[in-house]
């Protein structure tokens, strides 16, 4: 058996997207926990993404912390008010505990 911990989402922001007026990011969770799964299992979950902003929100880059963290993001504006979804495959050939992160922007 292989124990996965977690896989943790971060949001790059520019500088537009911190002010009153633009895009806003919303992710529907930070942490995607696998809990205890075998080696070799599927590694995939997914993030929901939302424009709470009043401008489109458009995500320029998906990085995985390692290179057994793949994630694919749809780099298509998302307009206000609209969601997308950021899709995260983890290699579960490693065994042991994991900690990853994903950082879009």
């Amino acid at each position: 058996m292989m124990k996965l911990l977690t896989l943790a989402f971060a949001a790059m922001l520019g500088a537009t997207a911190i002010a009153q007026n633009g895009p806003m990011i919303q992710v529907d969770k930070e942490v995607h926990d696998y809990g205890t799964i075998a080696q070799g299992a599927n590694g995939e979950c997914s993030f929901v993404v939302t424009n709470t902003g009043d401008a489109p929100l458009i995500i320029t880059n998906c990085k995985g912390s390692c290179g057994c963290t793949v994630p694919k993001c749809d780099t298509t504006p998302i307009p206000p008010g609209q969601k997308s979804t950021v899709s995260v495959r983890y290699d579960t050939k490693k065994t042991g505990p994991i900690n990853k992160s994903v950082t879009i922007t």
